[in-house]
Parts: C-alpha cells; structure tokens; sequence
C-alpha cells in the first residue's frame, strides 16, 4: 500500500504540477516545505544535522533557520523536477548558468571522454537537460534503484525524455557501460556525495569521515577520461547557478588503490567547497559520515528519505 501510495504521489506531481504557472508552483513548493520543516520529521532532522557538521559554530536558530530553507531547497528542485518535461528548449538553456564552462567544453572537445561528477546540490536534473539541450551533448548516468519499480521506471522515463541515457545502480554491468561510453569519448554524470555500495573511499569531509563512491576515480584512471567536478546552488532569480571545477588530476604514482582515494577526495574537497558556500542547497537527508552509520547495515544504508 505505502509503494502504492508513493508512486502515485509522484505520478500525480508529474501530471499536475507541471500544468500549473510558474509563480503558483513557487508558491506551492514553499508552502509544501514550510509545512513539512514544521513537522521537524526524520528528514528534517537529519538534514539539520548534516548542516551542523558543514556550519560547526551555528546556533541552534541559524540551524533552524539553515534546514527551512534547505526544505524550500529541496522542493524547489521538486517543482523544477515535476515541471521540465513540460519547459521549452529556451526555457531549458536560460535556467542554468554555470561559470568555468571552458572546462567542460575544453574537455568535450579532447574526445577523451568527461565524467561529471556533483553532489546533491541544488537540480542536477537540470543541469543535465541543460547539457543535452545547451550543449547538444548527450550523456549517460545511474540511478539509483528504487521502489517500487514502477516508480524507478518513471524517473527513468522522466530522465531518457530529457536526453540522457540511464543505467541501473547494481551489480557490475553500470560500470562496464560506463567505461565503454568514456573510451568512445562520451560524457557521463554521477551524483557522487554518498556510497551506495561496499566499495566506497573513505574522505576527509568537514572534519570527519565519510565514504564516497570510487566509480569516479576509477573510471578515470581505467580510461583516460578528464574527471570534473562540479557545484550547483541557488540564489533569489528562477535561474540556477553553477561552476565547473578544473580537472583531477590521475597521480602520477601510487597502486589503484592509493590513486584512488587521493582523487577522491580531491573530489570530495571540491564537493565540499561548494557545500560551504551554499549549505542550503545541499539535499542530504540521509546520513554519510560513518559515525552516524549503523556498522550492523553496512555501506549504502540508513537513509531518512529517498533522495533519487
């Protein structure tokens, strides 16, 4: 009944508010958010807490204060979300703008294959349309499995209508893909702030550890592809805002292994640059660092709130 439930929740943002104007589903996102920020549920909670570690030395009112309009945040890329299948190609190329492009494009134009790699800061969703629409580039991503299927088959629907190409998270077939997609100098984007499997690299991130995905680093070092990663945020405007950071570098020396963890966190110092300027955009509702993971669940585990 719950999976049922959901699924027709997001079914019914998907068909509804994407027919609403613009100021109305503003509006109704930050109703929404307010109201559930009022709550004070897991998520909520979970959310401040994440924002106590990024901002150590805010009150109890400035947390209070961060996780409302983090809420406003997190819904704000929900409307977005419910509401692009349904924006213009204009629309789609004036709602983002992104400084140090040159990055980017420099590194499409090496033909050696580009990862992308974001946290969950503000809509990576339209980020990616904005390449695909932008930039005529198409890419290929993961995304994580959900349930119930029907309602991963609709964000996998909702993503392929927006140009990109989507690969289940499971298994070892995502990477094989993945790899293939860089050695034919493609493009591929990863959500790359929370491990979701036992292969994670632990970082260094605001002052204590967390685990982060080694597909990144890896998929680098097995291709030869430029890894770049890359911040999002939001102001006062209806346009998004982001930068593309420089490349990480492969070491020159060091196993696998040890390139692997200096690459990412390099990525997580990068991720972590634009969280600081810009924590209320960051959308994790989940736990990350490992003192706040249950040992007994392993990696992957104890998530607040699904955050596809």
């Amino acid at each position: 009944m719950k999976d049922r439930l959901t699924d027709a929740l997001y079914g019914a943002g998907w068909s509804t508010v994407k027919k609403l104007p613009e100021p109305v589903a503003v509006r109704l996102g930050r109703t929404i958010a307010d109201a559930v920020w009022k709550r004070r549920g897991k998520g909520v909670l979970r959310l401040e807490a994440n924002y106590a570690r990024v901002v150590p030395d805010a009150s109890p009112e400035r947390l209070a204060e961060l996780s409302r309009a983090g809420m406003r945040s997190y819904l704000r890329y929900w409307m977005e979300s419910f509401r692009l299948p349904s924006w213009s190609r204009e629309r789609i190329k004036e709602g983002f703008v992104p400084k140090d492009v040159h990055h980017l494009t420099d590194a499409l134009a090496s033909d050696k294959g580009v990862i992308l790699a974001l946290p969950h800061l503000g809509n990576w969703d339209l980020a990616g349309a904005w390449v695909t629409t932008k930039l005529e580039t198409p890419f290929t991503t993961v995304a994580e499995r959900l349930k119930p299927e029907k309602l991963y088959d609709r964000f996998v629907a909702y993503r392929e209508g927006l140009g990109m190409e989507v690969l289940p998270h499971e298994g070892g077939s995502a990477f094989g893909t993945l790899a293939r997609r860089l050695r034919d100098g493609g493009l591929v984007c990863l959500v790359s702030d929370r491990d979701l499997s036992a292969s994670g690299v632990e970082v260094k991130f605001f002052g204590d550890t967390a685990r982060m995905p080694a597909g990144p680093a890896l998929l680098a070092q097995q291709t030869g592809a430029l890894l770049l990663p890359v911040t999002l945020w939001y102001d006062e405007s209806p346009i998004m805002k982001g930068r593309v950071h420089p490349p990480i570098d492969v070491p020159e020396t060091g196993t696998r292994a040890e390139k692997t963890s200096v690459m990412t966190q390099a990525l997580a110092d990068a991720f972590a640059t634009g969280i600081a300027d810009h924590p209320e955009d960051w959308h994790m509702l989940q736990r990350l660092w490992l003192a706040d993971l249950d040992p007994a669940k392993g990696p992957g585990q104890g998530s607040d709130e699904a955050t596809p």
